[in-house]
């Protein structure tokens, strides 16, 4: 079981002990823009459902696409990233998902982000390729603890700051790692950025993320942080979580 809730800053932090008690096919969380909407059967329409093909096209062979379709106020820019363990065929399954799952959820919306347990996909009528973002972030915990908080706390932060060096300077801004932790077995962990950011930026992320873990959710068994642009995908949990 476990709970969350919303504040500002554009990452998505989650915080689950058993990721694969997660049904892959329902979706964590969307955004729905108030920005602006569009019009059934307009251009900006046709133009979407146009995006959603070329991210769904070009996706699934190295998990990650831009695309950018149409001009000026019918112009609308999109993005799909998969988890880096997913393979092509789950990959691909996620963004055709995502891709109605987001336009039932935010109908008519200009802009929208909605995340999967195996991929997110955003789209908007403004440029965000490569931009760090911070509007908006949710938290969501398990509500079991572990007995010694500081000392699980150390370990999560060692584990996740080794992956996030690693994954900073990996093409595919993708990382994961195991530590042994005593009695409590073992500690997965996995670090991932969307490729539009520059491996700084990913690090940036990465190690704001880090920081915040003790003040939201202090000794929980599992955690995930996951933004929407800059997109980061950071967790760590006592149950192996790797594909």
């Amino acid at each position: 079981m476990y709970c969350y809730s919303r504040s500002s800053s554009l990452f998505l932090l989650s915080f689950i002990i058993l990721l694969h008690n997660v049904i892959a096919a329902d979706p964590l969380y969307n955004i729905c823009s108030i920005s602006g909407n569009y019009t059934a059967g307009d251009t900006f329409s046709s133009n979407l459902d146009q995006l959603m093909f070329i991210l769904a096209t070009k996706g699934p062979p190295t998990g990650f696409a831009l695309g950018t379709v149409g001009v000026s106020l019918n112009r609308v820019n999109g993005l799909a990233l998969c988890r880096g363990d997913v393979k092509a065929s789950s990959c691909g399954t996620c963004i055709r998902n995502a891709g109605t799952e987001i336009r039932e959820l935010c109908p008519l919306k200009k802009s929208s982000i909605i995340w999967f347990d195996n991929c997110l996909l955003r789209y908007s009528s403004l440029e965000f390729f490569g931009e760090i973002d911070n509007s908006n972030k949710f938290y969501m915990w398990n509500v079991q603890n572990v007995s010694d908080a500081v000392a699980f706390n150390d370990k999560v932060t060692g584990l996740l700051s080794k992956l996030a060096k690693e994954a900073y300077v990996a093409p595919s801004l993708f990382a994961t790692g195991e530590k042994a932790i005593g009695e409590l077995g073992k500690l997965y962990g996995l670090v991932q950025c969307t490729r539009d950011l520059s491996g700084g930026d990913c690090k940036k992320c990465l190690d704001t993320a880090i920081s915040e873990l003790p003040s939201c959710c202090d000794g929980k068994r599992g955690g995930r942080v996951v933004g929407g642009v800059a997109t980061l995908d950071m967790s760590y949990t006592l149950s192996m979580m790797f594909n």
